[in-house]
């Protein structure tokens, strides 16, 4: 049987660790709740009063239970009011000699069975366990922020803590109604470790003028369903905390390049600009604290202002192509109102790629998204052809072919000839270079990536690639055209991967190198990213769902363009694909969906 904890302890009440006392006393165990001072005393009981009021507005709390809890928190200065509980956990900031010192006062203070625990979310368990004489009763638990909203507690052993302990801490997590998963003390356990290399990749790209922190934002949050994109998700970390996680990371986990703070990083904290607490970080808020961005001078202009910006007018689109990706684009323009040119290779793909079509429209009409004489009207504009010629009199070409660069370039070459002078040619190339492409044309100043996600009628993002090549005009008509489909574009320069790509894919190598070293488990490592950070899926459901294959081709894509060590594709991925083990498509991936 687990020991049954009555009273815990918890050091350090800032937002998190006041969060911490709130998960304990909602689940009705009495709560020691302790500060070095009665000043950061009273901001921690005031963060407690604030969390549970609003979530009694909010009707997620009667009033009742809101003053049981209460009731059962006892706010204390200095350590020494823990001499009798079971369990404290430990939530002061990120600082190793701070914490070790703590740990050994508590080692002095708690009775000698009581069980020590550090919040740590990037330190050394083990270093903090040996500053005490019972290192086999340390543990981490690792809480989320916000502690009483997330699931996800880490719960990490070193290898003397005793396995009764991490017995009885797991099934405290599970009276806490939280999900746990246990794990070795690492660098960055399983979440941080997966989720400060993507976070620190995304500011390296910012600090190159890449892209905007805008458009990075946007492209994780549409292009992945992220619930914040990385660089408005630092600013709610705290910079200073992220730059201390990374820099941990860095010293403990190998020295990987990828978790070398950005130089950026430590100049904004030096500068105190640590994001949402102090009101500027990458983006500028009303108020140190407070959560609403508010223009500043590196705010682009208005979506209509920068659209005037020499787009030339488009009324007639060519799509060549007859995949999955060219049938939804001609579908995205002739709902949108243009005139389209669907050209195929041959009229049997033209008469599939218009079936297709019309079985979309139709379930849009059957779903009440769409009414019958929009649907009509939208396959009144849609002309098929299989004669590249019939592109003479378009304003734009998209090119969806497949993702070979012979047979891209030689279509760009006829494009070239066919088309007449001003016309935008756009490639939907998810890997390949643009400007490979746009050389094989005499007009390299009018071609542009237009990289559209799939399914192309829902998805709302589209990368709009630039080449060192492409003029200003090209770009404004390409973000205009994507504002005029009703999508949101963002412009990046032509590096492999663009943005979603370049920032999501070593993130999923990244965990299959964690699966491949037997630190964690599938389940585990998903479990963690979707109740941890938030994620829509698990690295190991989203792999599976892209197809094994399509990822090593990426991650090998980067990994040359960038000769990373941090980028090869992890060898496990590697085995699988050797193996025929491709995800969904062949039944068979990091997981077996023979039986869904």
């Amino acid at each position: 049987m687990a020991r049954e904890f009555s009273t815990v302890g918890v050091v350090g009440l800032g937002t998190m660790g006041a969060g911490i006392v709130e998960v304990f006393a909602r689940n009705g165990i009495d709560v020691v709740a302790v500060e070095i001072a009665e000043p950061a005393l009273e901001r921690g009981r005031a963060t407690l009063k604030g969390s549970t009021d609003r979530a009694v507005a909010k009707g997620k709390l009667a009033e009742a239970d809101r003053d049981a809890l209460h009731e059962r928190v006892r706010f204390a200065v200095g350590l020494d009011a823990l001499h009798s509980v079971d369990l404290v956990i430990e939530a002061v900031p990120e600082h190793l000699d701070l914490k070790q010192r703590i740990f050994a006062e508590l080692d002095r203070v708690c009775k000698p069975e009581a069980i020590l625990a550090t919040n740590t979310s990037s330190l050394s368990v083990t270093e903090i366990s040996v500053a005490t004489s019972r290192p086999n009763q340390v543990i981490g638990i690792h809480f989320f922020n916000p502690a009483p909203v997330m699931k996800l507690v880490e719960v990490v052993r070193t290898v003397v803590t005793a396995p009764e302990v991490v017995a009885d801490v797991e099934a405290l997590c599970a009276r806490l109604g939280k999900v746990d998963v246990t794990i070795n003390d690492r660098a960055g356990f399983i979440a941080n470790a997966l989720l400060f290399g993507y976070l620190n990749h995304a500011v390296g790209m910012f600090e190159s003028h890449y892209a905007t922190r805008e458009d990075i934002d946007a492209a994780m949050k549409l292009g992945c369903g992220l619930p914040m994109g990385p660089l408005a998700l630092m600013d709610l970390i705290g910079l200073d905390t992220a730059y201390e996680i990374l820099d941990t990371m860095y010293r403990r986990g190998g020295r990987d390049r990828r978790h070398a703070p950005v130089p950026l990083l430590k100049q904004m904290v030096t500068a105190g600009l640590l994001g949402r607490k102090s009101g500027r970080g990458f983006y500028t808020y009303e108020r140190p604290g407070s959560p609403k961005v508010v223009p500043d001078g590196t705010t682009p202009p208005a979506a209509d202002a920068a659209l005037a910006d020499g787009a030339r007018a488009i009324t007639k689109v060519g799509i060549v192509g007859s995949g999955t990706m060219a049938t939804g684009i001609v579908e995205v323009f002739a709902r949108a109102g243009y005139e389209v040119v669907s050209v195929t290779r041959g009229a049997e793909k033209s008469a599939s790629v218009c079936e297709a079509v019309k079985t979309s429209l139709n379930k849009g009409v059957v779903r009440g998204k769409l009414a019958e004489a929009d649907r009509d009207a939208a396959l009144g504009r849609i002309t098929w052809t299989a004669t590249l010629d019939h592109l003479a009199d378009v304003d734009l070409v998209v090119e969806a072919v497949v993702e070979e660069l012979s047979v891209k370039k030689a279509l760009f070459a006829s494009l070239d000839e066919i088309c007449k002078p001003g016309v935008v040619l756009a490639t939907t190339t998810s890997s390949l270079p643009v400007i490979d492409v746009a050389m094989a044309t005499q007009r390299p100043a009018d071609v542009v990536g237009l990289h559209f996600f799939n399914p192309a009628p829902v998805m709302p993002l589209v990368e709009v690639v630039r080449t060192i090549r492409t003029s200003p005009e090209t770009t404004a008509t390409a973000r205009a055209v994507c504002a005029a489909l009703g999508k949101t574009g963002v412009v990046c320069g032509d590096r492999s991967g663009f943005i979603v790509n370049a920032l999501l894919f070593p993130y999923l190598n990244d965990a299959v190198k964690m699966l491949e070293a037997s630190y964690s488990t599938a389940d585990d490592i998903d479990h963690a990213m979707k109740l941890g950070c938030g994620y829509p899926m698990g690295p190991f459901e989203l792999l599976d769902v892209v197809g094994l294959d399509v990822s090593l081709a990426i991650q090998r894509e980067l990994y040359l363009e960038l000769r990373e060590p941090g980028f090869a594709p992890a060898p496990l991925l590697e085995h699988l694909v050797t193996a025929g083990y491709l995800g969904r498509k062949t039944r068979r991936g990091f997981r077996d969906h023979s039986h869904r």
